[in-house]
């Protein structure tokens, strides 16, 4: 299975001069951070019910998330462009994919999104993998795939609110994505299925909406995945 790396964009470009500033992070306006479609306290929708199997939530749930995570990229899909998008960029960090023969592949973003799709879809349709006849038992490396396949959705999220936002405002659709980016945020906290580190680049949002939510700010035995300087999150990446 094919797996992900990041590193830091340069400080400087190849003729010396300097980067542009970062543009003001839109999606952190205290208007559009209260949109949502529901004021549901997810912090409980996310812990595991009793008698039901761990593997079998955590299946149902990344597939879940999968799906809704695969329609909002559609909503802005036609913006994010090999024009636009020219790298998989979030902030500062640019994503770089590398296939099953661990070639490192730079990459535009819709490119990434479509192997990010394509894989996880792959995985999630794959009964010895996610299995639901009765009877069958799940791989002994289905929480390290279900770790991947929740890395991968999550710079997907992190793309669309860095780079398209204002489109996301356009169609009226931040509501969703922000009631979208909670729920998944507190179920990969709630079962650690996300190293903090990877996440930190939205930290600033995080804290945000997950504490606007009415929902604890920290996950299941997770606080370490909570910055307590937000706007310093670039710098420690």
């Amino acid at each position: 299975f094919p797996f992900l790396i990041s590193c830091r964009k340069s400080k400087g470009k190849p003729n010396g001069k300097k980067p542009a500033p970062e543009e003001k992070k839109l999606y952190l306006e205290p208007e559009y951070t209260k949109s949502r479609i529901t004021d549901f306290e997810f912090k409980e929708l996310v812990m595991l019910p009793r008698e039901i199997d761990l593997n079998e939530w955590l299946a149902s749930n990344t597939t879940t998330f999968f799906h809704h995570i695969n329609l909002q990229y559609s909503t802005i899909s036609e913006f994010c462009t090999g024009e636009s998008c020219q790298t998989m960029a979030v902030c500062n960090t640019q994503y770089y994919w590398y296939d099953e023969r661990g070639k490192k592949i730079k990459c535009t973003a819709p490119q990434y999104v479509d192997f990010v799709m394509s894989s996880v879809q792959k995985l999630v349709t794959d009964e010895d993998v996610f299995p639901t006849k009765y009877g069958k038992e799940f791989p002994n490396s289905f929480e390290s795939l279900v770790k991947k396949i929740c890395k991968y959705l999550f710079h997907v999220l992190a793309h669309i609110y860095s780079s398209h936002f204002k489109e996301t405002l356009a169609l009226e659709l931040h509501g969703h994505l922000n009631t979208l980016y909670t729920h998944f945020i507190l179920f990969i906290r709630e079962f650690n299925l996300v190293d903090p580190k990877e996440t930190t680049i939205m930290d600033d949002l995080t804290e945000v909406l997950c504490s606007s939510s009415g929902s604890s700010s920290n996950g299941s035995g997770n606080g370490s995945s909570n910055s307590a300087g937000a706007q310093n999150h670039v710098k420690e990446r």
